[in-house]
């Protein structure tokens, strides 16, 4: 499973959509916005008039925590519940025009480690609910193992952490019916839940759990969630989906976004190329720049071999020489490996080696159980078409290993094409050591 993080907007967004499918004994007014500034605030408050009338709740959504302890929550000016559209700009404004520090770990309320520094981009803002403190519950649901495992209690808030004694574990297996899993929900109801909202807080339960494995989210937390009868109020989410479902799920998910985390350098539009190709297809396409500069690029095959030949690169050339991470794997189409390949080549032939080394190109893999060998390498073929002048230029040496079906066309279709395009390339098959072209390129 390839989790993603996602924000808090489009987590409200998802669940919203598909609301009265899994909630329907409760209501959720949905009334939140994301902006990356006031004057785009000031913008949706032409449409929604809740922003106007509503006092209101303003903080980061930038993937981290502790937005409240880091005072990074507004939602007071002179007293709780009394911010209003004009104190909402004029925050946001303030907090998005300097970088800000943020504290990612706590002891109480005295902030542990060091801070990330970054600038504040996007905002959410929602209308403030007033409720109390026993109004407020903790839910969340992930993935451990082979199970998934529920976590509910009625200490929702900041201090959920520091009272963990009182979440409730419920466990799942994948075989467990609809009927089963309500049953187990209904009997692990945390005890300190009033008696009053202990049927509700089941029915909820069961709805989020039922969600959170339909719609394939990897991880999903409310923290905390406000229940004051049938009226449901989501105060602040965390959540990740399952990306390897994203061909699948795009409409049920939307227009998700799959951001940054604050405090981590942005990525690059060849990244995000490659994530959209991926979320658009069956296969699994990923991609991590290293070092644009560094001379050991890789297309490998496989998740597992893509961790294999990184470590042997680091290991025998040195993590200074790789260049980028990351795999094309699962039955890729022809034009998506050529996609891929064509990315991988363009960033490699910007600029020569720094010391003018010949650059290497490693093409490995492990021995596939059901990729088309010679259909992805027909891909690769049509991206050497294209940038064979640019390789030339740049000096590349391009080492293949590859075994599984239909493996000998492939590798016989791509010595040809280098050979006629004037590439320098070394082909091996599976009797050759998975990793054994990396020892080749290294010492030669």
């Amino acid at each position: 499973m390839a989790q993603k993080a996602i924000r808090e907007f489009d987590a409200k967004s998802i669940l919203a959509k598909h609301w009265d499918k899994y909630f329907p004994d409760f209501t959720y007014a949905y009334e939140t916005v994301l902006v990356q500034n006031g004057s785009e605030l000031k913008e949706a408050a032409k449409d929604k008039k809740w922003l106007n009338e509503k006092a209101l709740v303003a903080k980061p959504d930038m993937l981290f925590g502790k937005r409240g302890k880091n005072g990074l929550v507004l939602f007071r000016d002179s007293k709780p519940g009394d911010v209003s559209l004009a104190k909402a700009i004029s925050w946001i404004d303030e907090k998005s025009s300097s970088a800000q520090s943020v504290y990612f770990s706590f002891e109480g309320d005295t902030p542990h480690g060091e801070p990330k520094t970054d600038m504040l981009t996007h905002f959410v803002v929602e209308p403030f609910t007033p409720h109390t403190q026993e109004e407020e519950y903790y839910i969340s649901a992930t993935c451990v193992g082979d199970d998934d495992v529920l976590y509910m209690s009625a200490e929702g808030g900041m201090e959920v952490e520091e009272n963990w004694d009182k979440v409730v574990e419920v466990k799942f297996a994948i075989t467990e019916t609809e009927e089963e899993i309500a049953a187990k929900i209904k009997a692990n109801v945390p005890k300190d839940v009033a008696e009053k909202d202990k049927e509700g807080f089941a029915k909820f339960a069961i709805g989020f759990f039922k969600a959170y494995r339909e719609l394939n989210f990897a991880y999903l937390e409310i923290n905390p969630f406000v229940m004051q009868g049938s009226r449901i109020e989501l105060l602040d989410m965390v959540a990740k989906l399952d990306d390897t479902a994203g061909f699948l799920m795009r409409e049920l998910w939307g227009d998700v976004e799959y951001p940054t985390s604050f405090g981590m350098e942005e990525k690059s539009p060849e990244v995000l190329a490659i994530e959209d190709a991926d979320s658009k297809s069956g296969a699994s396409l990923k991609l991590t720049i290293l070092k644009p500069d560094a001379r050991i690029w890789t297309m490998v095959a496989g998740g597992g071999a893509s961790v294999v030949y990184a470590d042997t690169i680091a290991d025998l050339a040195g993590i200074e020489d790789l260049a980028n991470y990351g795999e094309y794997s699962g039955g890729p189409t022809t034009s998506e490996t050529k996609f891929y390949a064509e990315t991988i080549l363009d960033l490699m032939t910007r600029k020569k080696d720094a010391k003018g080394r010949e650059k290497i190109l490693i093409i490995g893999g492990a021995i596939a159980n059901f990729t088309d060998v010679a259909k992805t390498f027909t891909g690769i073929i049509q991206a050497f078409e294209n940038y064979a002048d640019k390789m030339k230029e740049v000096g590349i040496k391009i080492y293949v290993r590859r075994g599984g079906p239909n493996y000998e066309k492939g590798l016989k279709d791509i010595k040809e094409a280098a050979d006629r395009l004037g590439l320098w390339i070394d082909v091996y098959g599976p009797e050759t050591h998975v990793t054994d072209i990396v020892r080749m390129a290294v010492e030669a």
